[in-house]
């Protein structure tokens, strides 16, 4: 048996998320069934992370154990055009044994949009976050910095999260506007994210801009340890794994 890692990209609209379920169609289940038709055994993956029901993924990673060397090429083009429409193979690569894409994971980064055009775009609707209120966006780019650094971010975590250790460290927040001015990107990298982290940070700062939490106020959130302290969870529509790095 070899080891190869995949990169894979997903339109997350019609998944129940990522990991394997006994009710819902996944992203796991999906991969996993066209390996094993094409290797004519069980072919099981790791993902570097779960994603929610409707979050996308630019560079997911993923790698599993194959019975036979095979050029990279061949196996990427096999699995880009046996896989469903809203997944993408875009990258294959042989690594070690023991290579494992969740638990040697590194640096992650997310980035978030929002449409925040008046009227909405029903293009938009599966691939952004709509946000109809008023935004201060000054506000939001004086608080972004506040979550730069190691913390323990349990005020940013779903209370569904099993996860002791909510320590995560944040090397990047940054918000970019659209020449249009109907569009957010958000864009946070660190060294791991927890249940929801993403998500509530961007509902937090959409409240800051909205004036209904208080621009120096991300400092307090943190150290309150407190789901309730911070802001609610953005919508899953606008959330996308972009890279993870090893």
């Amino acid at each position: 048996m070899v080891r190869y890692k995949a990169i894979i990209a997903y339109d997350g609209t019609n998944f129940s998320g990522f990991q394997s379920q006994i009710n819902g169609r996944t992203v796991q289940d999906e991969i996993e069934k066209t390996l094993s038709k094409i290797a004519n055994q069980t072919v099981k993956i790791n993902g570097s992370g779960r994603t929610d029901a409707g979050v996308h993924a630019l560079g997911q990673v993923i790698d599993f154990a194959w019975p036979t060397k095979l050029p990279l090429e061949k196996l990427r083009f096999a699995l880009d055009t046996q896989t469903p429409a809203d997944i993408a193979v875009k990258q294959v690569e042989l690594v070690a044994d023991d290579f494992h894409s969740r638990y040697q994971a590194k640096e992650k980064t997310y980035e978030f949009r929002v449409d925040i055009g008046k009227p909405r775009s029903p293009f938009r609707r599966f691939y952004m976050s709509y946000y109809p209120y008023e935004l201060d966006l000054e506000k939001i780019k004086r608080a972004l910095p506040d979550f730069l650094g190691t913390h323990d971010f349990t005020s940013f975590c779903s209370g569904k999260s099993e996860v002791k250790n909510k320590t995560r460290t944040i090397y990047k927040a940054d918000m970019l506007v659209s020449d249009t001015e109907d569009e957010l990107l958000f864009t946070f990298c660190g060294d791991g994210f927890l249940y929801n982290m993403v998500r509530i940070m961007v509902g937090t700062l959409l409240k800051i801009g909205n004036g209904r939490i208080s621009e120096d106020a991300i400092p307090q959130i943190i150290a309150a340890r407190d789901r309730n302290a911070a802001g609610p969870t953005a919508h899953p529509e606008g959330l996308y794994l972009k890279e993870v790095k090893y």
